[in-house]
């Protein structure tokens, strides 16, 4: 990973600097590998592993792929839901999913909000659940400044 980066969407970084300095805790929940989430939320987002939620692959004591843990709530289908279920049971007063897939609008509810992401593929689906549709995180980002 340090020798390949994952690509980060641009705008992404900040908006996230600009939701932690208003105290707002961000959580990355993704049906990606765990072990390219953590360290891509961690450098380029500053979230925790213990605010991530993502998928983890088992491997054989031999080292062979053996598959993927199921008991990961975004293994299958109706874990984003699931991860903000908890979320909100652990305490989080109010919880806004930001995505661009099908899976990310299938969080509200219970998440009270969606804003759907079309900035690197603008999906018709995200478009229609979405209480908010952005091509650009910097959208976001000067709504929160506006806001304060």
């Amino acid at each position: 990973l340090a020798a390949h980066p994952p690509p980060v969407t641009p705008g992404a970084r900040e908006l996230c600097a600009a939701l932690a300095a208003r105290g707002t805790a961000v959580y990355v929940v993704s049906g990606g590998f765990r072990a390219m989430i953590e360290a891509t939320a961690l450098d380029a987002f500053g979230v925790p592993a213990d605010r991530v939620y993502a998928n983890s692959i088992v491997w054989d004591a031999d080292g062979t792929y053996a598959g993927f843990d199921a008991s990961e709530p975004t293994s299958r289908d109706g874990g984003k839901p699931s991860v903000i279920a908890t979320l909100k049971a652990a305490g989080a007063e109010t919880v806004v999913m930001v995505g661009d897939g099908a899976t990310d609008a299938q969080a509200k509810p219970p998440a009270d909000a969606f804003v759907g992401f079309g900035g690197v593929v603008a999906r018709s689906a995200v478009r229609e659940k979405a209480d908010w549709f952005v091509t650009d995180f910097a959208d976001v980002v000067a709504a929160l400044e506006a806001d304060d």
